[in-house]
């Protein structure tokens, strides 16, 4: 597998725009420094997290179910923006940009967000900090995708879908397609990094938003299955041996 580290993509808010990085330092047994440090809880979700808090944030990690998400409020996919020194600032095509200090402007951000999220869903409450990350899966993984997937994706389907919709941590660029498949279980080295590749990352239905217009214009889910047999794309690792990685890193195995 010849390839190098292309995109660096860090979510500062689950499900709530992302930004680009050139270059991040990694700690062994740890996620990607910053992403979904941030996620905003449903009234649905205010039970799980009231149980579990200590000086009114959750001290432990809390399952997607409890949080806004693209799966339930299409809307959400075409938010953009992130870190502008100490503020974030978030766009939308639809919506005022904001710009706001994520520790003492939780209520301004529900209320950019409640024309953008469904009325027959659970409301959104409060901003909260996550004791650990908010990625859906509670294990310290980080997710990497490949461009030669997404250009044979893109091909098959005859449309264009960009690396956004996906949220993932780390793009790679070269090599076959799907080839990444064939890495689970084994260790990359990625700059000063060592991954170990853990699993597949299967895919919801928040994948088929365009995130130029936040509708749906595919059902993913469904066409991954048709396609390939499976909905997953991309993989997860953890990180093994921690350092910097930068963007043209060349990738090992």
């Amino acid at each position: 597998m010849t390839a190098r580290l292309a995109h660096i993509r860090r979510h500062p808010i689950k499900s709530i725009g992302g930004e680009g990085l050139d270059s991040v330092a990694l700690q062994a047994a740890r996620r990607l420094p910053g992403d979904r440090e941030w996620a905003v809880l449903t009234e649905a979700g205010e039970r799980n997290a009231q149980a579990s808090e200590t000086d009114g944030q959750p001290d432990r990690w809390l399952p997607k179910s409890c949080f806004l998400r693209g799966v339930s409020g299409p809307e959400l996919q075409a938010i953009s923006g992130g870190w502008q020194g100490e503020l974030l600032s978030l766009r939308h095509p639809t919506q005022p940009d904001l710009t706001l200090n994520p520790e003492t402007d939780g209520d301004r951000l529900v209320e950019w967000l409640r024309p953008l999220w469904p009325a027959e869903a659970p409301a959104p409450t409060r901003l909260v900090r996550g004791a650990g990350i908010w990625t859906d899966q509670k294990w310290p993984w980080i997710s990497i995708l490949s461009l030669s997937s997404l250009a044979a994706l893109e091909e098959r389907t005859g449309q264009t879908f960009g690396i956004d919709r996906w949220r993932g941590n780390l793009w790679l660029d070269g090599g076959k397609a799907f080839a990444e498949r064939d890495l689970i279980g084994q260790v990359i080295q990625l700059g000063e990094v060592e991954l170990r590749i853990t699993d597949h990352v299967g895919r919801c239905a928040a994948t088929g938003v365009d995130t130029e217009t936040g509708k749906v214009d595919i059902d993913m889910v469904a066409t991954l299955e048709n396609l390939y047999g499976h909905h997953d794309f991309g993989i997860f690792a953890e990180v093994v041996t921690g350092g910097t990685i930068r963007i043209g890193d060349e990738v090992r195995i």
